[in-house]
């Protein structure tokens, strides 16, 4: 795992093998995961955490970290604000957003690549990003026409 000029974060946590989780987690510093996790990973957008989901590991929801390495399974949308790493065995079905992107012989994702230069915040269970301001809703005779500015 390799993070540039800047030091990779202390792993705080670990998630072993024979473990499943079920529900959504946010985390700061690093989380590092052998097992099963059936809800969304999420870590502070502006933060240096990082997640690293091992080649036994699986994740079945939306992961927003800043600094991603998948080398196990993920279904589901990975946002990684500054850096996703997809190592040899990585299989992802699902969108990838990347400031940053090291992709290795073998991994693969089933969905799109998209680069970004502003972290991505889209899991929506933080309860904030799903609040739309009615006045900036531009006039429209038809409610499926509507644009909000941001």
């Amino acid at each position: 795992m390799v993070f540039g000029k800047s030091k990779a974060p202390k792993i705080a946590t670990v998630i072993g093998a024979g473990t499943e989780v079920v529900g959504d987690i946010f985390f700061s510093g690093g989380l590092h995961v052998d097992g099963r996790i059936k809800g969304n990973v999420q870590a502070e957008p502006d933060s240096a955490s990082a997640l690293t989901l091992s080649e036994q590991g699986m994740i079945d929801g939306n992961i927003s970290v800043p600094n991603v390495v998948v080398n196990g399974e993920v279904h589901g949308d990975v946002h990684g604000g500054h850096r996703v790493e997809l190592a040899p065995k990585a299989k992802v079905t699902g969108t990838v957003y990347y400031n940053l992107l090291e992709m290795a012989m073998g991994a693969s994702v089933n969905g799109q690549l998209i680069h970004t230069d502003e972290p991505q915040r889209r899991l929506g269970f933080d309860g904030d990003d799903d609040v739309i301001d009615v006045s900036d809703v531009s006039d429209v005779s038809d409610e499926s026409d509507a644009v909000v500015g941001k």
